[in-house]
């Protein structure tokens, strides 16, 4: 593909969208106030990384969050890891996220909860705030305090949200899991943590299929004796809830606290407000400690700034609470938009439903993964002729690098009329390094910019910029979301071996990527994952960008295995219905690697497998393939994976085809 195909336009703003985005009038606000003037949006990005403490400050102000206590500066140290942001602020998170709940906006929409097992739940921003305080006063109750962890096993719905809100508000840390994690997988993460309160659900639903698990839970319980109280969900009506001593039903756990209003207790600004794990496909997975006003300020940097999200709107992204983007999701209260939740299967009962969802609810802003638009691509689905799209603006895509074929399908049968924000970062920083702006073209294949705020590079190995060319994605200066700890790491050993060991001082991502002549990116995959045939290095990503456009295939992997000093590709295809990946298959797939990338992309082998392996959250599991054909025996978590009969099947396919001996 040539540089000219990725780079084409395929949306651009609007003048009206240049003057009244809520970027375009912070960048309008910022010149009135004698900054600037700012000529585009690269200029603005210049500025807000040569004054970061002015830009951050700014943000604040613009986005109108609110504190018990001014922070005397915004960063104190700058040392990274070690940041100080905000020093002598108090704040509440709840109190940002709730602020919507006691003026004229009270009364409307604040979350819709759709699930497989329930009737649609509405509340208003009132009705959220008064169930908040309710169970915050009942968990007070049961002793809970500021700096206790409060764990949930939870859907991506209502009670999720009254959860973290109650939690948070007291100064509580929330900390969240699938309930299709397995109990070995939320051990791993809650046993680490010992929460003192646990909101559990009584089972779940997916694919038209109802998961009770009742006994798996009271097993959990069990297991974690720092509990104080548990409060059940009837996510599944008709089966008994949670059973145990500490047990209490959500009904009972509100109506004993009705009436009692959110506390907003003031907490410092690096107080921890969430507990994220990493994947944990190698071992335990790592606690990622998230500070509260460092996560707040940047998450409304990236909704309200970057996401064009305000009161008006309604959002909707497809997550679950074992991800990242849930707390990103539930941020969005802070701007006053609805926000809508969808648990359950995306493709139920059609892979057209969440399309359908977003036209009924007239959504404004929808988030989904790359993985899910290239599924509705590979079916042929057509939403824009289908549903009425009037009100959609925005489609926001992370989870995996978008193929530029699935920007054509979103600008041709997708969402037409919407700006494609594809944006990345991670569960590290619970945000994004790159993404979307409305003040921005959008071009084929590519992510549209740096974030403000961010600055963000590719390194080579001798740690210099790249100024043409691929490297590996580094931040430069703090940024306030970077976790300010991991659990259980007094000396911050295991958090600067993560991060700031490749490069002392600067922030190492773990993302292969370049920036491109127009200011946007292209992610190539994972750093760790890259192939190195002949010595060329070649990101995973660039490979599926050839195969996955591909008729016969519905999904692959690739690894590189090692042999004789040097890598061989190795390109694992599960085939779609009814094919299989026949020698006509294999010649035609190293015929459009060859073509499209180079002949060092062209795979050594190609073997088909039925399944290729997920992380819980969705990501391709990658460097746990390539340990295996590299003959590693460092034993992968298998709880952490979603499918893990998958690397069985894998292991049988390789010692099939002679590449692992039995």
């Amino acid at each position: 593909m040539s540089t000219t195909e990725q780079s084409t336009v395929v949306w651009a703003p609007t003048e009206n969208t240049l003057a009244q985005s809520r970027m375009g009038q912070f960048k309008s606000w910022l010149e009135l106030e004698g900054y600037g003037p700012f000529a585009d949006y690269h200029a603005l990005h210049q500025w807000s990384i040569d004054e970061l403490e002015t830009f951050w400050q700014k943000v604040w102000d613009y986005c109108g969050l609110v504190c018990d206590t001014r922070a005397t500066r915004v960063l104190g140290s700058r040392d990274m890891p070690g940041a100080e942001w905000f020093p002598g602020m108090k704040l509440n998170f709840a109190a940002n996220l709730l602020r919507w709940a006691d003026n004229d906006h009270a009364d409307k929409e604040a979350v819709v909860a759709y699930c497989e097992t329930r009737p649609v739940l509405r509340k208003s921003y009132r009705e959220l705030k008064a169930d908040a305080g309710a169970l915050e006063a009942f968990l007070r109750s049961k002793g809970i305090e500021k700096g206790d962890r409060v764990a949930g096993v939870v859907t991506n719905g209502y009670e999720a949200l009254v959860g973290m809100l109650a939690a948070t508000s007291m100064g509580a840390i929330w900390s969240s899991a699938s309930p299709d994690f397995g109990i070995g997988a939320i051990n791993d993460r809650f046993g680490q943590i010992e929460p003192a309160a646990l909101i559990v659900v009584n089972g779940y639903g997916y694919g038209g299929k109802t998961f009770a698990r009742q006994q798996d839970f009271a097993e959990l319980i069990g297991g974690l004796p720092s509990l104080k109280a548990v409060v059940s969900v009837q996510q599944l009506p008709d089966e008994a809830p949670v059973a145990g001593d500490r047990v209490t039903t959500w009904e009972q756990a509100l109506e004993a606290g009705a009436g009692q209003a959110p506390s907003y207790t003031p907490v410092d600004p690096d107080h921890p407000v969430y507990i994220l794990y990493s994947s944990g496909t190698t071992g335990k997975p790592k606690c990622i400690v998230h500070g509260t006003a460092g996560l707040l300020i940047n998450h409304a940097k990236e909704l309200m700034l970057h996401g064009d999200v305000g009161p008006e709107d309604r959002f909707l992204y497809f997550t679950t609470c074992g991800w990242m983007m849930w707390n990103w999701q539930a941020s969005a209260l802070m701007t006053g938009a609805a926000v809508i939740t969808v648990d359950g299967s995306p493709g139920y009962p059609s892979l057209d439903y969440l399309w359908e969802t977003v036209a009924n609810e007239r959504v404004t802003h929808y988030g989904t993964s790359a993985r899910f638009i290239a599924g509705c691509r590979k079916t042929g689905l057509e939403p824009a002729k289908k549903h009425d799209q009037s009100a959609l603006r925005v489609v926001f895509s992370t989870g995996s690098p978008l193929l530029p074929e699935d920007y054509d399908w979103i600008y041709s049968h997708g969402a037409p009329n919407a700006l494609l924000g594809s944006i990345a970062g991670g569960t590290d920083i619970c945000g994004c390094f790159v993404g979307a702006t409305p003040l921005l073209p959008v071009r084929r294949g590519e992510i549209q910019c740096r974030f403000l705020g961010v600055d963000a590079v590719a390194y080579n190995d001798d740690g210099e910029p790249v100024s043409d060319g691929r490297g590996e994605l580094v931040c430069r200066q703090p940024l306030p979301s970077m976790p300010v700890s991991f659990w259980q790491d007094p000396n911050n050993e295991r958090y600067q071996d993560a991060y700031f060991n490749t490069f002392p001082g600067v922030w190492a991502h773990g993302d292969f990527i370049e920036f491109t002549e127009h200011g946007g990116a292209i992610i190539y995959g994972r750093s760790d994952a890259t192939l190195n045939p002949g010595g060329v290095r070649i990101g995973t990503a660039e490979i599926y960008r050839q195969v996955e456009t591909v008729a016969e295939v519905k999904d692959s992997l690739v690894v590189g295995r090692q042999i004789e000093g040097d890598v061989e590709v190795v390109l694992f295809v599960v085939p779609a219905a009814g094919q299989s990946v026949t020698d006509e298959l294999m010649k035609a797939l190293k015929t459009k690697i060859r073509e499209g990338a180079s002949p060092r992309h062209v795979p050594k082998h190609i073997v088909e497998v039925p399944d290729i392996p997920y992380t819980r959250s969705g990501k391709k599991v990658e460097l746990a393939v390539a340990r295996l054909i590299n003959g590693s025996k460092k034993a992968d978590n298998r709880d952490a994976l979603g499918n893990p009969e998958a690397l069985d099947q894998i292991r049988e396919r390789l010692v099939e085809s002679g590449l692992l001996p039995e």
